[in-house]
């Protein structure tokens, strides 16, 4: 009899809360704004859509509840935020994240949106640009469309920073600054082995590490993430092999690059780049000044008049007045980092250099260069060129 009972009073039950939500749902399709026959629960300018189902109902209630939440910015800091998702990330994680950098303040709000418009497994893996001003429904609608932009770029060889940094600027990436980019590689504060095996007395800087080739990233790449992908070259590029032939020279990767770079400004003819390597080499055996015109160029920097990051032409006195721990005419040894950056075919060039006895070398007007392994065929090789009297 009381099992009768009870099985009674729950069919009453049931059927009241049945009549109340029935009621509730009848309420919110008369009053709330009309939808299209496929009720599209995607998000639009308008209000939150209707519940597809009954047992929506009860959320769509509740997003009402907080509709002016849905629609204000976190912040009015309009500063593009790159934001990443990586694949098999779940909702309640980026939720997470999204309140700790500041894009939303609520996740639990943020957790129910998107369950009510379907959107929890329409959120893709990928890299967005977010910003604190967007509200929160505009947020989730970026989110559900992976940005496939990318910008394809090139660091030529023998480019220095600044040349990478204005061609850079060009290219429309949505997070890249000049100036920040510059103000990363002068501190050099990347975790990379060979960064680290510098000597103490080297250049913080990455010059000479940013590694020539053509790159593709998302258009919303951070400045950081984009050194991090050239630095990644490099250190797969210039292998162990070949920093073992550093070492089997006594000479440390940092000097080997420098000189590269230097090889890299001096040569135009590739056949030539192992011989200049060779010159350089026989004279810093012989504690002679390496006497390399690029390393003025490179310390003398911008020429505004001219547009010019390497002057040319550099006058004589200019090789004197140039005070700089760069300049190799006033200098012994190699200059404190590399002037630039060079290519793999000029590490190569450094790490294994042609055999000779050549001491100097001029350019014959061709591209090409003349070598001698004496002063006075030297001085010879000025007069047949044109250099002097």
């Amino acid at each position: 009899m009381n099992t009768l009972k009870h099985f009674f009073q729950f069919i009453f039950s049931f059927l009241v809360v049945g009549a109340i939500v029935g009621f509730l749902f009848l309420v919110f399709n008369l009053f709330a704004p009309t939808q299209d026959s496929n009720r599209n629960l995607l998000r639009t300018n308008a209000a939150l859509p209707t519940p597809a189902a009954l047992e929506d109902a009860p959320l769509y209630f509740y997003l009402q509840q907080h509709q002016s939440e849905l629609d204000a910015p976190a912040s009015n800091n309009p500063t593009p935020i790159a934001f990443s998702i990586l694949p098999g990330e779940f909702p309640a994680e980026v939720a997470k994240r999204l309140v700790s950098q500041g894009i939303i303040r609520d996740a639990e709000l943020f957790l129910q949106y998107i369950k009510y418009i379907k959107a929890d497994a329409k959120i893709q893996a990928g890299e967005f640009v977010l910003r604190q001003t967007m509200p929160l429904t505009e947020i989730v609608e970026t989110l559900q469309h992976g940005r496939a932009k990318t910008i394809t770029f090139t660091i030529r060889p023998g480019w220095r920073a600044e040349e990478a940094a204005e061609n850079l600027n060009t290219l429309g990436l949505a997070l890249f600054n000049k100036d920040q980019f510059l103000l990363a590689v002068k501190n050099g504060k990347f975790d990379f082995a060979f960064l680290r095996a510098r000597p103490q007395n080297a250049s913080a800087s990455l010059e000479g590490y940013l590694f020539p080739e053509t790159y593709n990233v998302p258009f919303d790449t951070p400045v950081d993430t984009l050194i991090t992908v050239v630095l990644n070259t490099f250190n797969q590029r210039v292998d162990e092999q070949l920093r073992a032939q550093a070492a089997a020279q006594k000479l440390t990767l940092h000097e080997i690059v420098t000189l590269a770079s230097i090889v890299e400004r001096e040569a135009v003819v590739a056949s030539e780049r192992p011989i200049i390597a060779s010159v350089y080499l026989n004279r810093l055996k012989k504690k002679m000044l390496l006497q390399a015109d690029p390393t003025v160029q490179y310390a003398l920097g911008y020429q505004p008049a001219t547009k010019q990051w390497w002057k040319t032409p550099i006058s004589l006195d200019e090789y004197q007045a140039v005070i700089s721990p760069y300049n190799t005419y006033l200098n012994l040894g190699l200059p404190p980092g590399p002037i630039c950056n060079p290519s793999l075919a000029a590490i190569q060039a450094a790490l294994a250099p042609a055999q000779t006895e050549y001491l100097f070398f001029l350019a014959k007007g061709d591209g090409t260069h003349v070598f001698a392994k004496t002063y006075e065929e030297h001085q010879q090789n000025l007069v047949k060129y044109g250099y002097s009297k």
